[in-house]
């Protein structure tokens, strides 16, 4: 003899409740992926606001020291940066600045302080430049200014 209708039944809804454990599964799997995924970039979008940073030099006159040329940076942002050749990148009208043409003051900024590039004076001529400081997290500010 065979089954009877009712052993049919219980069979599809045994295999039935296995397959919607196995989506269920797969989808509490997926759900927690993606809400690692969102957590993680919310906290270096959080790590990239906290990271920030001003040049804060008179546009008009730019100080020396020997045959450096002076650039102020504030930062203004909640973390602190550390200030390196390796951590910061500068360009001069467009023209990336050779890294032992530069160096800054402090090793790192705290939170509203301030530190100073010092920039060789071979690397900006006279007349109206524009200085573009790129900094961690690709953080960066734009400071034009005259010689």
């Amino acid at each position: 003899m065979g089954f009877s209708l009712t052993g049919t039944h219980v069979i599809f809804f045994i295999a039935s409740v296995i397959i919607a454990s196995a989506v269920s599964g797969v989808l509490v799997a997926v759900i927690t992926d993606v809400s690692n995924s969102l957590s993680d970039r919310g906290e270096r979008v959080q790590e990239q606001l906290d990271t920030e940073f001003k040049i804060i030099n008179d546009p008009d006159y730019i100080p020396t020291s020997g045959s450096d040329y002076l650039f102020y940076i504030k930062n203004i942002g909640g973390n602190e940066i550390a200030t390196s050749n390796e951590t910061f990148q500068l360009f001069v009208d467009g023209d990336l600045v050779a890294i032992a043409n530069y160096n800054f003051s402090d090793s790192s900024i705290q939170p509203d302080e301030v530190t100073t590039i010092y920039v060789d004076n071979s690397e900006i001529s006279a007349g109206d430049q524009t200085l573009r400081v790129v900094g961690p997290q690709a953080i960066d500010d734009e400071f034009t200014f005259t010689i």
